[in-house]
């Protein structure tokens, strides 16, 4: 059966511009977080046509604010040269500071990462899904394929029994 191409870090009704594919593959997801993004110029019209890569960006608090590092969004194609920001910019994102202060004590203490999800356009704006994550190592990684492994070939003998006493 193939699996849905619909993706589960952006709520329903959002329409998503990019997924961190790898994010859940290697960190194991405890909490998420809805966040907004500051943007410049024609960086939203870049968005939009969906030239972003998310692979390898992270956020950090640094100061009592949350920072995206790593984000490349290509410059728009009908954008004057002027006008062009840099597309490896450090971009601010948009958190109460209740919720910023909770994460960075988290992140000091348990040793957590905070990594981006999915970003998408929700009511017009540009949110992102930041997740406090700790970092999974090779053998996590192969336990979980190991054990989806299992449960398919379990399903697959369940559903070959039932056609045999049918």
């Amino acid at each position: 059966m193939a699996r849905s191409q619909k993706p589960r870090d952006a709520p329903a009704g959002a329409s998503v511009v990019a997924s961190n594919r790898r994010a859940r593959r290697d960190f194991e997801v405890l909490e998420t977080l809805e966040v907004g993004l500051v943007l410049q110029g024609s960086e939203v019209k870049s968005l939009r046509d969906g030239s972003v890569q998310m692979a390898g960006s992270w956020a950090r608090v640094d100061r009592g604010e949350l920072w995206l590092h790593n984000l490349h969004i290509s410059p728009h194609s009908h954008t004057a040269e002027a006008f062009r920001s840099d597309p490896d910019r450090v971009r601010k994102l948009l958190a109460h500071r209740r919720e910023i202060q909770r994460l960075k004590s988290r992140v000091d203490q348990q040793r957590l990462a905070l990594v981006p999800l999915a970003l998408y356009f929700s009511g017009g704006r540009a949110k992102l899904t930041l997740a406090l994550a700790r970092g999974r190592s090779r053998a996590d990684r192969r336990r979980d394929i190991q054990q989806r492994d299992a449960d398919a070939e379990a399903a697959r003998s369940m559903a070959a029994a039932r056609r045999g006493r049918r």
